[in-house]
């Protein structure tokens, strides 16, 4: 039967022809790439082995071997684990099954440089062969199949792929690459020697070499040459890095380690290594990522944590190990209070998972809390994944604290954009009798720190934290305190100012609201169900007006926003509209003695408000039209 031809999935297409013209900086990262796979397709027949011998009884001692063919310009890598039927190699083979596909492949820009640092993040494993082969073929038999049942698949990369059932005479699979003429220094032994060194000497299965050999002639026989013959040589320690002593192991072993684990191009930004012996006896390898993932925010998406079972692998992603909000957190967790035959649905429920949970989870924040202490690595890391990490104190209330202290916000106190401030670094530097963590949220930086609700707090010397994440909103209605501090909005309708608020303000504050009873009432009037009232501001010192929420308005204005970008449904709201009575907009608007004219002045300074605070208002056209007529007028 002739074998049936197929189109690549469409992202592949484009993926292989940016591969085509060798867009990764690194050429050689294919070779570790290949050999992670053999290794993951070797782990997991073994645990398969662990119940049922008879799988690997006709070959049982695993291995990847490596053959370079200078003559026929082939590279084989051939492994002797778990192997692929026909619709498996297909389904493998031919498409990308990673989610974040059109996310990544949007980014892609026609930059040679920086399409290739995309690339190396996203990770393309098989398909890196085609950095350096011009045409790939695989054959590959699956444990469970008969040998007339193997599978032969092939491509040159030009958007089809062919495959069919042919005779395999060994389970496991070989992938022959056929090298490039411009890339023949991957047929080379010494080259192929350092890669394997360099990238997967701590990959606990054997990694074997076809290497020239010379023997020795016999011992007195001195005008006989030296026997040339070629055989497999090991060349990695094949001991697993986690098993060795933190000591013993150098940084860049656990940055390829790193690679080989999540197959990432970068080095991680920071790991910790821990054996744990007592009553609950483990080891972890934990890793933070240069970048975060392209589907970090989607939180159905599997992640977590490799899980070994005294050494021996029993599954990818556990995601039992550590809480959702630190689901970027690469590594593994090798520990003997298991049982080998454990099921993602009884890690679930077992007392052993919820401790090595809990432990996990502090060793995590410890390693942050010690990453925060390097600014500029903290900064870089935060980048990445500091909106997922405000998910943590809602998720995880035993370490709330510890994860509070992680945070970091733009303030009044600096002049950048850049989230830099701690809440700790905040408290440090409160003004004297000030015993609340002011903050504001907005939907920029640039609209929360240029916002009327700052200008009293400005005006006191008091810092306020600015926050214009999505993510801020839901945080900040969810917690209520820091080290004893209470979180206080700036644009609530009480400001809490306590001490800050001297008894000059206070009267100032009564002589206001008596003296502009009548400014009051005219608003009011002409604004009429518009607004839940009408108040003489005390926080506004430039602007002419504002708008907050009622004292009993628990959703905020972004929050609102927040919900109806979703779809939600969002109840109608009245806002209390505060006013300036020193300005000469509201002073202008209050001369106005024709009640319908003054109507106008009082729509345009609320909706002025509206706009400077929501970034939109409901009829802008409008808006713009009595504007015009007024300044016309």
């Amino acid at each position: 039967m002739a074998a049936t031809v197929h189109g690549f999935q469409t992202q592949v297409t484009k993926l292989l022809d940016l591969l085509a013209n060798s867009l990764y900086s690194n050429k050689e990262v294919f070779l570790r790439e290949l050999i992670s796979n053999a290794s993951d397709a070797i782990d997991k027949l073994h645990f398969m082995s662990l119940t049922n011998q008879d799988l690997i009884k006709d070959d049982p001692n695993f291995k990847i071997q490596i053959r370079a063919d200078k003559d026929a310009k082939t590279l084989t890598i051939t492994d002797n684990g778990i192997g692929m039927t026909l619709d498996e190699a297909n389904s493998h083979l031919g498409t990308i099954a990673e989610s974040g596909t059109e996310a990544f492949m949007k980014n892609l820009t026609g930059d040679a440089k920086r399409d290739s640092q995309l690339i190396g993040q996203f990770g393309v494993g098989f398909y890196s062969a085609f950095i350096v082969a011009s045409k790939v073929t695989v054959l590959s038999r699956s444990v469970n199949a008969a040998e007339d049942a193997g599978v032969r698949w092939e491509s040159d990369g030009n958007g089809t792929f062919e495959s069919e059932n042919v005779a395999v005479p060994f389970r496991g699979t070989q992938i022959i690459l056929h090298i490039k003429d411009d890339e023949t220094e991957f047929l080379d032994t010494w080259k192929l020697r350092e890669c394997i060194t360099k990238y997967s000497d701590h990959i606990s299965t054997p990694v074997e070499l076809y290497e020239e050999k010379y023997e020795k002639p016999e011992e007195g026989d001195d005008k006989k040459e030296p026997e040339k013959k070629f055989e497999y040589t090991q060349v990695n320690d094949a001991k697993a890095l986690w098993t060795r002593t933190p000591k013993d192991v150098t940084e860049q072993e656990y940055n390829e380690f790193y690679k080989h684990l999540s197959h990432d191009y970068q080095d991680p930004i920071t790991y910790a290594h821990n054996k744990v012996e007592g009553d609950l006896e483990y080891t972890s390898l934990l890793y933070v990522p240069s970048k975060a993932p392209w589907d970090l925010y989607n939180r159905e998406n599997e992640h977590g944590l490799k899980l070994y079972v005294q050494r021996v692998f029993i599954m990818d992603k556990a995601e039992a190990f550590l809480p959702n909000y630190l689901r970027f957190i690469k590594g593994l967790v090798d520990t003997n209070a298991l049982p080998l035959n454990v099921s993602r649905e009884l890690l679930q429920e077992t007392a052993v998972t919820r401790k090595l949970k809990k432990a996990l989870t502090k060793r995590v924040l410890s390693m942050l809390d010690k990453l925060s202490k390097d600014t500029e690595k903290y900064e870089k890391f935060y980048a990445q994944f500091g909106n997922v990490l405000k998910e943590g104190p809602v998720e995880d209330y035993d370490n709330k604290e510890a994860i509070l202290k992680l945070l970091r916000f733009a303030s009044t106190n600096n002049n950048s954009a850049v989230p830099s401030v701690s809440f700790d670094e905040y408290i440090s530097r409160m003004k004297e009798g000030q015993d609340k963590i002011y903050y504001l949220t907005a939907d920029s930086y640039e609209t929360a720190v240029n916002s009327p609700y700052l200008e009293t707090l400005k005006k006191k010397g008091v810092e306020v934290l600015l926050m214009s994440e999505r993510v801020d909103e839901w945080l900040m209605g969810n917690v209520n305190e820091f080290a004893g501090k209470e979180f206080v909005s700036a644009n609530s309708q009480d400001l809490k100012l306590g001490s800050l608020a001297d008894e000059e303000d206070k009267k100032k504050e009564e002589a206001a609201k008596e003296e502009n009873k009548d400014l009051i009432e005219r608003f009011k009037k002409a604004l009429g169900d518009k607004v839940s009232d009408v108040v003489v501001s005390t926080r506004l010192i430039d602007s002419p007006s504002c708008v907050i929420s009622g004292t009993n308005q628990m959703m905020t204005m972004q929050m609102r926003r927040l919900l109806e970008a979703a779809g939600q449904p969002v109840p109608e709201d009245k806002f209390t509209l505060e006013l300036n009575p020193e300005h000469k907009l509201v002073k202008k608007a209050y001369a106005e003695m024709d009640e319908a004219v003054f109507a106008k002045w009082a729509t345009l300074i609320y909706n002025q408000a509206l706009l400077a605070d929501q970034g939109a208002i409901k009829d802008p056209s409008a808006f713009v039209k009595a504007m015009n007529e007024l300044l016309l007028d």
